[in-house]
């Protein structure tokens, strides 16, 4: 008898034991809370681009989602907004029934169900779709309240932001690089100098992308008075390009060397082409600061720069790319079969500078000749950027190497002073859909409709005729 009340009582402590357990794993799952992400290209969780525009946001963020009260997607919303609200707290969200409250659809016009608002500092956005690239890339122009003009020199070749329907000019023009800018909120439109012979006061950065033709004198004075007055330039030059622009680069300092710069490991990993430079590494530099992405440069050419005359005019020149000592500069045709090292012929050894970044404290023009109010005003940074290739932001390139699209935001973005917007860019999700040929369709069609079912009756009757031989 006592053994038999003696297990019982075990059995009742185990069970209470086990109770208490299973009542403590409730109260913590209630209380923390563990996610695991598993899924290709962490899809489900903020990319650390996002998560660095956050931590730079001092202010409450506030989506407004206009929907009907019982719409099944206000959990799902709930839940992605969540993703946000882990890194920034002060992040809310706020359901409104259209049909309930007018007077907030006039006021953020909206224009259908399931809309959501992003709001930020008195400022808001209009959304259409839930995804981590739109809700950051509102957040980003948001958070930037001031209006940046990037302005692209036209008439003289260059590379278009407008392009045609044809299939080839959309490789060679600036299509993706043009939208991916106006995503960050930057204001983008061309200059034709002939048709309009200033550039506009307005303009935060001058973009030069390779002229094949040359300037007329009148142009070449417009845009040097534009660097001497302090203005902000983005200079892309291939090879063998005849600008003209020799006073802009005499007023900056620096020299186009003749050539382009050879990546001689081309052949080990198959570029096809060792004048298409390949970058992994970069030189102190702001505007690469963290940057970590691999970068692509077809003919590009090096540049040289007075060091002592850009410092005496009040120049901080800082190399952004470089080539390494294996690279050099060749001098002879990009068309030839064999490319080999030959200073007789005037190549040069690397490492090479294949841009490069300027920077100077300017002081704000005068209103007037008897203006002694500019002196007072703080001085500005002048910024100006210098690559040797313009190819590396065409739609083609964005496309072989992605990190291009990256670095060619940062400089922008540097050379528009939103310092704070650097290397905040979310990468496109991965190809979640699964894509077979019309033989895979029909080969997997036939396994579930022929070939299943009659492996499951050759089972049933094997296991049927060994039970009657049993």
């Amino acid at each position: 008898m006592n053994a038999k009340r003696s297990k019982l009582l075990q059995q009742i402590v185990n069970g209470l034991l086990i109770t208490i357990a299973l009542g403590l794993l409730g109260v913590l799952s209630v209380r923390y809370k563990v996610e695991l992400d598993w899924t290709a290209g962490h899809r489900n969780t903020l990319t650390e681009a996002s998560r660095k525009l956050l931590a730079q946001m001092h202010d409450p963020v506030h989506f407004i989602v206009f929907d009907d009260l019982s719409s099944e997607n206000r959990p799902g919303v709930q839940m992605w907004v969540d993703r946000y609200k882990r890194f920034k707290p002060d992040i809310d969200v706020s359901f409104v029934d259209p049909s309930r409250d007018p007077a907030k659809v006039k006021q953020y016009s909206i224009d259908q169900r399931g809309e959501l608002v992003v709001e930020y500092q008195n400022r808001h956005e209009t959304l259409r779709a839930l995804s981590e690239t739109l809700v950051t890339g509102a957040l980003q122009r948001l958070m930037d309240s001031s209006e940046h003009y990037v302005v692209f020199l036209e008439g003289h070749g260059e590379h278009s932001i407008n392009p045609t329907n044809s299939e080839y000019s959309s490789q060679v023009d600036y299509d993706q690089f043009v939208q991916a800018l106006r995503e960050k909120g930057l204001k983008v439109q061309g200059l034709n100098l002939i048709k309009s012979p200033s550039i506009p006061d307005n303009t935060s950065v001058l973009v030069i992308a390779s002229p094949t033709q040359k300037l007329l004198d009148g142009e070449i004075k417009i845009v040097d008075d534009y660097v001497k007055a302090g203005g902000n330039l983005l200079w892309l030059n291939d090879p063998e390009q005849p600008t003209g622009l020799d006073a802009v680069a005499k007023t900056l300092g620096f020299t186009w060397l003749n050539g382009y710069a050879v990546f001689p490991d081309y052949q080990a990993l198959g570029t096809g082409s060792p004048s298409i430079y390949l970058a992994a590494n970069y030189p102190p530099n702001p505007v690469t600061e963290g940057f970590t992405e691999i970068t692509a440069y077809p003919l590009v050419r090096p540049v040289d720069w007075d060091k002592d005359a850009d410092r005496a005019a009040g120049w901080d020149v800082l190399p952004l790319l470089e080539t390494n000592d294996s690279s050099w500069l060749e001098t002879g045709p990009a068309t030839q079969t064999t490319i080999t090292f030959d200073e007789k012929k005037g190549d040069k050894p690397g490492p090479l500078t294949i841009g490069l970044t300027m920077t100077r404290q300017v002081q704000p023009p005068a209103a007037a000749k008897d203006d002694k109010t500019a002196a007072s005003k703080p001085a500005r940074s002048q910024r100006v950027a210098i690559i040797g290739d313009s190819d590396f932001l065409t739609d083609a390139f964005l496309t072989f190497a992605p990190g291009n699209k990256l670095l060619g935001l940062n400089v922008i973005q540097w050379l528009a002073a939103r310092d704070a917007q650097l290397n905040i860019d979310v990468p496109k999700a991965p190809d979640v859909s699964l894509y077979l040929p019309g033989w895979a369709g029909w080969l997997i069609t036939a396994g579930f409709i022929g070939l299943l079912p009659l492996l499951l009756i050759g089972y049933g009757a094997l296991r049927w005729v060994r039970r009657r031989r049993s």
